[in-house]
């Protein structure tokens, strides 16, 4: 079984305007991204929504001292964009929304309980920062023992280095399958 984690594809992340935007990077993934979920919801697969959600007065959060306030809870920054928005309002019924606080989608969630209990064993990765968030989403999947799935033209970064190498570094060190 297999299952499709989109990572932060936000108006923070993603949008001109947004606080810690990819920019025309993350904006030019979109068609692929939002087919390649459409294309699991289609197939029945488990697709997960990893967001990031933060609070800007939280002064233990480390993420408040290395970034600006991004994907701040209850602001338009942390809505999805673009069609990616208006497909989950179309089939929310069909997605499970993660809130996460921390670069990874499995720490401090229920993420691996609710794929162990469907029996998911391959993870399919889109979103964005290659380098941050679906990367760290990646290396705890590998700790996990999932298979990782890498979908390439719908991963973005802000950083063309550090993107390039987290694709190496998902294929070389974590196993990992590029698409």
């Amino acid at each position: 079984m297999k299952s499709l984690i989109v990572i932060d594809y936000t108006n923070d992340f993603v949008a001109s305007t947004g606080a810690l935007t990819t920019g025309q990077p993350g904006q030019a993934i979109e068609n692929t991204l939002v087919g390649t979920t459409e294309d699991f919801i289609a197939a029945g697969e488990f697709v997960v929504m990893a967001v990031d959600g933060h609070d800007p007065t939280d002064q233990y959060h480390p993420e408040n001292k290395l970034f600006p306030p991004h994907n701040v809870i209850g602001t338009s920054g942390r809505h999805l964009y673009g069609q990616l928005a208006e497909l989950y309002q179309a089939q929310q019924d069909k997605i499970y929304w993660l809130d996460k606080r921390h670069y990874s989608a499995f720490c401090g969630t229920d993420l691996d309980l609710r794929l162990r209990e469907r029996r998911i064993t391959e993870l399919h990765l889109v979103g964005v920062c290659t380098d941050i968030c679906v990367l760290h989403t990646a290396v705890d999947a590998y700790d996990l023992g999932y298979q990782i799935v890498v979908h390439q033209q719908a991963v973005a970064s802000f950083d063309p280095v550090g993107h390039d190498w987290a694709l190496r570094h998902f294929q070389n060190t974590l196993g990992a399958k590029i698409v």
